[in-house]
């Protein structure tokens, strides 16, 4: 499969702007129609990129090494709307039906299907999978006001309701105390579980009008979340609870949506102007980098996966690609 564009190189950087080189980006054309190919992740174990077709209801991969597709059918021609996607260690896929109410998976080796049903048949769409460090998985369910853990030994779920209403759970990630942090895109609130009571915790956001979307967690442990209704990067210090916030490059209209963090420590959200935009945030400097936009446009890009092998933000489109952002290391201070 021909690649749509590598990016070249870069205008000169704002003032105040970091330094470093922009990512180098590519994609690849998915074959299907306009498919929304969404949330890739790549599978350790065969460097294959997996993502979902929320629209044309599949999960597929991608070989970036031949450039070759693969698409899986569900069983039955079930109307899943897969929403996101997550491999474990031994190659499985597991997935968000979100249309269909349960978690599935998929052993690409066999061809065998399984599915776990919400115990609750009010909470209809798990929205975003993620893995603590025990290998089970936490995940949101937006329409459905809840947060979620599946116990992958046993396949028990747990469900948890938000108590403010229609706060649409979002984007989920766990910190490094097994701790799982959600967006609240309904409200202006970060919510919290304790994995040891199930207990959840509301935490309102500064700005009554904010709408985070996505958050990353840095290793000190820091949330960092994209405020989709007027454009800031914020961050939550859970220790003292201080928030802080940045105004993206893109101002009130960048809407901040996919995010990824590097090994550097730099925070990517990407900016859903037109065309899509990729931002980095130093979480050292606290400065954002120069723009660089997407080949393709983007039209939207929903979710990222930061792969260390690799340096890169793999992410899927609108525009129907998937696609690679190698990420430059951070450039060196020049010696006074």
């Amino acid at each position: 499969m021909k690649l749509i564009a590598l990016l070249t190189a870069a205008t000169a950087l704002a003032a105040g702007s970091l330094a470093d080189k922009p990512p180098v980006i590519k994609e690849w054309p998915v074959p299907w129609g306009e498919t929304r190919p969404r949330d890739p992740f790549v599978d350790q174990t065969t460097g294959r990129i997996w993502f979902c077709g929320q629209t044309g209801n599949y999960l597929a991969y991608l070989d970036p090494k031949t450039g070759e597709f693969k698409r899986f059918e569900f069983p039955n021609g079930e109307n899943v709307g897969p929403h996101n996607l997550i491999v474990d260690k031994q190659g499985v896929v597991w997935y968000a039906g979100n249309l269909a109410g349960h978690i599935g998976t998929l052993d690409p080796r066999t061809g065998t299907w399984k599915r776990y049903p919400m115990p609750d048949p009010m909470v209809r769409d798990p929205h975003t999978l993620v893995f603590d460090q025990k290998g089970d998985i936490w995940f949101t369910a937006q329409g459905g006001n809840a947060i979620g853990k599946l116990t992958v030994s046993t396949g028990a779920v747990q469900l948890v309701k938000v108590p403010t209403e229609r706060a649409r759970p979002y984007g989920i990630k766990i910190d490094a105390k097994g701790r799982p942090w959600v967006v609240l895109f309904g409200t202006n609130k970060l919510a919290t579980v304790d994995p040891a009571t199930m207990q959840l915790r509301e935490i309102a956001l500064p700005r009554a009008e904010a709408r985070a979307r996505r958050l990353e967690i840095t290793s000190d442990d820091k949330i960092y979340y994209g405020d989709y209704a007027a454009g800031f990067l914020g961050r939550y210090d859970p220790v003292t609870g201080k928030f802080d916030e940045w105004p993206l490059p893109g101002g009130a209209e960048s809407r901040p949506y996919a995010s990824a963090i590097d090994n550097e420590g730099r925070v990517w959200v990407v900016e859903t102007s037109r065309p899509n935009r990729f931002v980095a945030f130093d979480t050292k400097t606290m400065k954002f980098s120069e723009p660089t936009a997407v080949p393709s446009g983007g039209g939207t890009v929903r979710h990222m996966y930061w792969d260390a092998a690799s340096k890169s933000i793999w992410f899927g489109t609108d525009a129907n690609t998937i696609g690679q952002a190698v990420i430059p290391p951070r450039e060196a201070s020049p010696t006074p």
